[in-house]
């Protein structure tokens, strides 16, 4: 049934004076200065503001086009809340998004927390705000990494917060909020970051340190870093009942490349040993959750608290020196111990030898070590020689022969 207009009719409209307009049921018919007639729509739709212009008069543009457009949009609107996930009733803006996702890390342990927080309060939430989080696209995505970039942000802290939102947008399909996930986040391209190592004496104040916290667990975790070059992750969700203490081997059955076999270092299979001796659980996990009633898996899941205070008592630097720095050092001691690239892949879980190759550091004592063995003494000339000195008498061997 067609609207009745009572101001916006089209006897109103004839008799506008340019410059004047008139506004009803959300549509404005505004009078130009060369006597043409604008029509343009303001509504809202579904706590989202619609601002169009719909056309001229003078293209054939009329009322009744607008109240179509409102008509059209409304519909669309409806659509898409048919399609909605069992249990909403309207769509769920960004930033109520981002509040709930990260209420729900937090009631399951999600990791890095403190980080995601400042990215969501910083930057996304301020740039995305009250967009549907099911209506946002590759090129809006495009447009944030745009601002970021010119406000003067590095490819590699953009990368982080666009992880941040790819990470959200899974979990709203994974908890039922979405469908599916609205659009592809592609990263930008970055610079390989550097790989810090410690020296012999950072890791002892740094184990010294650890043994000196007030987290009972800090110790440990530190000597399976240095002992294993193991992930962050793939440490906590260690259990006693994977380890072979026969053959110094920890099996795990969830690692970033596949299930995989760790080797361990006999020090750290004595400490294990010893370590089991004394627990209550002795099949159970090796850094079990503080909060066992909190936890949906029964394990630990970051230990970033301890190993920061740790990190300061050493007397280093926290910002530099993370959990994933003790990998790094064990591995680049491997490098300097001469150990093949295959093998310190086996024990370092990486995919692909690529990976492994930017251990191979250019400087340190087990370069200087290898390049020595192709030292070659080359005699002085003598001065008494003439410059017509001959390819036999320097023994080289000319191009093309053997």
């Amino acid at each position: 049934m067609a609207r009745s207009f009572q101001k916006l009719t089209r006897r109103a409209i004839r008799a506008l004076a340019p410059g004047q307009k008139v506004t009803e049921g959300g549509i404005t018919a505004e009078k130009l200065a060369d006597g043409d007639v604008r029509y343009t729509v303001n509504i809202m739709v579904d706590g989202q503001r619609i601002h169009r212009v719909v056309g001229l008069a003078s293209h054939d543009t009329t009322r009744t086009q607008a109240e179509d457009f409102i008509s059209d949009t409304r519909a669309n609107a409806k659509a898409g809340r048919l399609s909605l996930p069992k249990g909403r009733k309207t769509h769920l803006t960004f930033r109520q998004a981002a509040d709930d996702y990260i209420d729900g890390l937090e009631a399951t342990d999600g990791k890095n927390l403190v980080a995601k927080r400042r990215q969501l309060k910083l930057y996304l939430k301020p740039f995305f705000g009250d967009q549907r989080l099911d209506a946002i696209t590759t090129f809006t995505v495009d447009r944030y990494k745009k601002r970021r970039t010119d406000a003067g942000a590095t490819n590699g802290t953009i990368n982080r917060e666009l992880a941040t939102l790819s990470h959200l947008f899974g979990k709203a399909v994974e908890w039922k909020w979405l469908q599916s996930i609205p659009c592809k986040v592609s990263k930008l391209e970055e610079a390989e970051g550097r790989i810090i190592a410690l020296s012999d004496d950072q890791v002892e104040a740094l184990i010294n340190a650890a043994v000196a916290d007030e987290e009972p667990d800090c110790w440990l975790f530190v000597a399976f870093g240095f002992n294993t070059a193991m992930r962050h992750s793939e440490m906590l969700r260690a259990r006693f009942d994977q380890i072979d203490f026969e053959h110094n081997r920890l099996f795990l059955p969830k690692a970033k490349a596949g299930q995989r076999v760790q080797p361990l270092t006999p020090e750290l299979v004595a400490i294990l040993r010893h370590e089991r001796e004394m627990r209550d659980d002795q099949d159970g996990w090796i850094f079990p959750s503080p909060r066992p009633n909190a936890s949906l898996t029964g394990h630990r899941y970051r230990m970033d608290k301890p190993f920061r205070r740790a990190v300061i008592a050493a007397g280093l630097d926290p910002n530099v020196v993370t959990p994933h720095v003790m990998r790094h050092t064990a591995i680049t001691r491997l490098v300097q111990a001469g150990v093949d690239l295959p093998t310190i892949q086996k024990i370092s879980g990486h995919k692909t030898l690529t990976m492994v190759l930017r251990y191979t550091h250019v400087h340190g004592d087990h370069i200087d070590r290898a390049i020595s063995a192709i030292g070659t003494t080359v005699p002085e000339p003598d001065e008494n020689k003439t410059a017509g000195t001959t390819t036999q008498e320097l023994h080289i061997i000319p191009s093309g022969r053997k």
